[in-house]
């Protein structure tokens, strides 16, 4: 076995024993839960990513302290090394066990006729369970799990079926993993884009005024306007031409493109005008396709590569709905492009380089790829659906990206990448989509005039690289925990006067600098210097200028920068070649 496999091995091992861990601790709180609680209704309780939950329906809500007590109950059964017992039992006796058990029955119910039905019992709790666990719990460190917060969740994740209470918790194989995961909990916390927007007063939502909507501030806007202008620039640069499309469209579109046959839920109702329904759109493709309608094309005039920041709408349930993260009403940086099957190799090769300068620009450099194939249920003639997969393989390969096969986890329409970022804290975020699609030329009947003089079908390929500029941004303010490069910070410069008499100059730099591009705030107000100095640290300003009568009588400003170094009488032209240099290249200080 080489190096490289055994050292696959040894995490695939580990990644078991966590996950027979977790799940076993959840079987754990579950007993002590009913202890607490004998007549609770027990749902599911599933390992997780880093921890578990279990869902209950309980008589009363449940409070804080609850979980120290949970947790106190946990120990001592945890302390009676109680095997976990598999049984393999008949329908029949399963449903006289759990016949009190409402969520139990429904569970039992759903498991197919042709599987067995298994039970694992551990001290006092007997749980409908296909495993696997510990052998027993003495394997479960009494000081390596935490109970970390509680949450409503609809039964089933449909918010018609009751509203459960759930428990999230961690467990690791030993003490110190726990406190190292702690310590991880409370650097997320405290990057939470939710936190930090309302800090540097970013953005805002507002329940009263329609749920999961984003309300862009001065000082968000501008991060939002930096980073379009980039892109913008970036696709023109490439080849690209822009489009602007309207927010709704006729029924027609919608029934043409499938979105009503096979997106309906996620649309919004629709509007009466005219006599007819119209509905605003989820996604930018049908109104891509129809310009692409307004003239014939030639093979001449192919690849077409047409991109557009477009607002869209989708229905998400109230429960999911997540800051910036998972919003109803967001702009994507969508793409489309239009090419011949000779084409069609160059092109996706192009997009996925493309996609990788941009993630560099903004300091993402740790990123993997995911290939995903047909499946099973599949439109597009065989042939096409191999050149497709093959040019993304080979874009992949070329670049030298790490990436994982996912067999059959393509759309019903195409094959498609998937890039996924990893962030300052090692968190991966799935954003890049590079998607063939053989379904909507077809069903918009699209053709071009190849140079045999025939009609034939384009390639048409999605894209979008940031995903939607509102989650990009949850993202990006995580990732930099607000303390943005440069290049994005809202405010660049903050100019301070260390008194009122030097306000003049300070102003007079403050000026020179928004003359040169930068974005600018000079703190004129009544407060002591240091206390400008510390309100400047606190919204992460990457630069704060101090100006007194020396730097006055010279012409110089003093800088002091985020990360705590010092320049002083710095002449004020030197300072500007500086800072452009490290926008423009988008340095990090």
């Amino acid at each position: 076995m080489s190096d490289t496999q055994a050292g696959t091995a040894r995490k695939l091992d580990r990644e078991e024993r966590l996950y027979r861990i977790r799940h076993s601790t959840a079987h754990v709180m579950a007993e002590a839960v009913l202890k607490i609680f004998p007549d609770a209704q027990i749902a599911i309780g599933p390992p997780i990513e880093n921890g578990f939950y279990y869902d209950f329906g309980l008589p009363r809500a449940l409070k804080p302290e609850d979980l120290m007590e949970i947790e106190r109950i946990m120990v001592e059964i945890l302390g009676g090394k109680h095997d976990f017992v598999k049984e393999v039992v008949s329908r029949d006796y399963a449903r006289r066990l759990f016949e009190q058990q409402t969520y139990k029955i429904e569970l039992l119910d759903a498991i197919p006729e042709n599987e067995e039905v298994s039970l694992f019992t551990v001290d006092t709790f007997t749980d409908l369970c296909r495993g696997p666990h510990v052998e027993n719990t003495r394997e479960i460190h009494g000081k390596s799990f935490k109970l970390l917060s509680i949450a409503g969740a609809y039964w089933r994740g449909d918010e018609k079926r009751p509203m459960l209470q759930r428990i999230y918790g961690t467990a690791w194989e030993n003490p110190k993993e726990l406190r190292e995961y702690l310590e991880h909990l409370k650097e997320i916390e405290k990057r939470d884009h939710r936190r930090v927007g309302r800090e540097l007063d970013l953005f805002s939502t507002h329940e009263e005024a329609g749920s999961g909507l984003i309300y862009w501030h001065p000082k968000g806007a501008r991060i939002r306007l930096a980073i379009e202008d980039y892109w913008r620039k970036q696709h023109l640069e490439g080849g690209y031409e822009l489009l602007y499309t309207p927010h709704v469209g006729k029924s027609w579109l919608w029934e043409t493109s499938g979105h009503l046959d096979f997106y309906n839920e996620n649309m919004y109702s629709p509007m009466q005008l005219d006599n007819a329904d119209y509905y605003a759109k989820p996604m930018n493709c049908p109104f891509h396709i129809l310009i692409y309608q307004t003239q014939m094309r030639s093979y001449r005039d192919l690849p077409l590569r047409w991109g557009e920041l477009g607002t869209v709408y989708r229905y998400e349930r109230s429960g999911v709905l997540h800051g910036l993260l998972r919003v109803r009403g967001f702009t994507q940086d969508d793409a489309h492009i239009f090419c011949t099957p000779e084409q069609v190799e160059d092109e996706i090769l192009e997009v996925l380089r493309f996609s990788l300068r941009m993630w560099d620009a903004f300091g993402f450099d740790t990123i993997k790829a995911y290939l995903a194939t047909r499946p099973e249920k599949s439109v597009g003639a065989e042939e096409n659906w191999r050149q497709a997969t093959e040019s993304l393989r080979k874009a992949i390969e070329a670049e030298g990206l790490a990436y994982e096969l996912d067999e059959g986890g393509g759309a019903f329409y195409g094959p498609k990448i998937d890039l996924k970022i990893k962030d300052a804290l090692g968190r991966e975020w799935q954003m890049s989509t590079i998607q063939f699609d053989f379904n909507l030329p077809e069903r918009f009947n699209m053709t071009f005039v190849d140079h045999d003089g025939k009609e034939k079908r384009p390639y048409m390929v999605h894209r979008a690289l940031l995903g939607s500029l509102e989650r990009f941004f949850g993202v990006l303010i995580e990732h930099y925990g607000g303390a943005f490069p440069v290049w994005l910070a809202p405010v660049q410069v903050v100019v301070i006067p260390v008194a009122p008499a030097f306000a003049e100059y300070a102003q007079s730099v403050a000026g020179r600098l928004r003359a040169a591009g930068f974005r600018v705030d000079a703190d004129l107000g009544d407060d002591r210097m240091n206390a400008k100095i510390r309100n400047a640290q606190t919204q992460k300003v990457p630069y704060m200028i101090v100006v007194g009568e020396s730097e006055a009588e010279k012409g110089t400003v003093s800088v002091r920068y985020r990360t705590g170094d010092r320049k002083n009488d710095l002449p004020l032209d030197e300072f500007i070649g500086l800072a452009t240099d490290v926008v423009e290249n988008k340095r990090l200080i």
